[in-house]
């Protein structure tokens, strides 16, 4: 079986006195998409901020992350960056009075600095998976729709050439037109040997292109497997995604 690419052991983390994670314990493999869904105030961007090393300083982690079999908890942000993690926040925190250019060209930073000649070798493909990028390349990226930020985000993202691509809640806020588009995008992904780590409320379109999931609740897992085995879960349908077996 492949060596998993992440994996999280016994990881708990505190606010204070407040538990937001409890012994959590999960796995990624290279080339998966793996969901975690659940309700909001579950701890599902803890999770994702603990293993990008991005907690608060009020946050205090306990546990295991290691990433290529490499423990990386006491690691900061910009070393875990350049081993491959990359993590678009739920806020998307683009530069809002750059260029649409500009933001990619920044997503691009860390490998021109590492000196890479061909750090700018994922402009056109972004461009390829959102043309409405390479449209308004020159806008400012403030005065676009949030569909289009939330491209741009990801756009900006795979400019860095994860290995890794960590999303918080990327349908948030979105037109149902929209989430489709994007979700089409994030499957596409794995095509290109993206692995990615997928933080989402709609469960229902995060299960659809998911290979395993795991399901967070109150800091804790309540329950995880194959995600067409959880799509089928009579629980999860109950609580996550209603009577209706709708498609994205």
């Amino acid at each position: 079986m492949i060596e998993p690419i992440l994996t999280v052991s016994n990881l708990s983390v505190r606010y204070g006195k407040v538990e937001a994670l409890h012994q959590i314990s999960m796995e990624v493999r290279p080339g998966q998409i793996v969901s975690v869904i659940g309700p909001n105030g579950a701890g599902k961007s803890t999770l994702l901020n603990a293993v990008m090393g991005a907690l608060p300083t009020t946050g205090h982690a306990n546990g295991t992350v290691r990433y290529r079999n490499e423990e990386i908890e006491l690691l900061p942000v910009e070393a875990r960056v350049a081993l491959g993690i990359c993590l678009v926040p739920e806020k998307r925190e683009l530069f809002s009075t750059m260029s649409v250019d500009d933001n990619l060209l920044l997503g691009a930073y860390r490998r021109k600095q590492a000196g890479e000649r061909d750090f700018l070798d994922q402009l056109e493909p972004v461009f390829e998976l959102f043309p409405r990028l390479k449209e308004r390349r020159k806008q400012a990226a403030g005065t676009l729709s949030g569909g289009e930020r939330q491209m741009l985000a990801l756009g900006r993202a795979l400019m860095g050439k994860p290995d890794l691509l960590m999303l918080d809640e990327p349908s948030l806020g979105l037109a149902p037109l929209i989430v489709k588009e994007i979700f089409h995008v994030i499957s596409a992904l794995k095509g290109t040997g993206v692995t990615t780590l997928l933080i989402e409320q709609n469960a229902r379109a995060a299960l659809q292109i998911s290979d395993y999931g795991y399901v967070l609740e109150t800091g804790e897992l309540a329950l995880e497997g194959a995600a067409e085995a959880l799509a089928g879960n009579p629980q999860v349908i109950e609580t996550y995604l209603g009577l209706a077996g709708k498609t994205i």
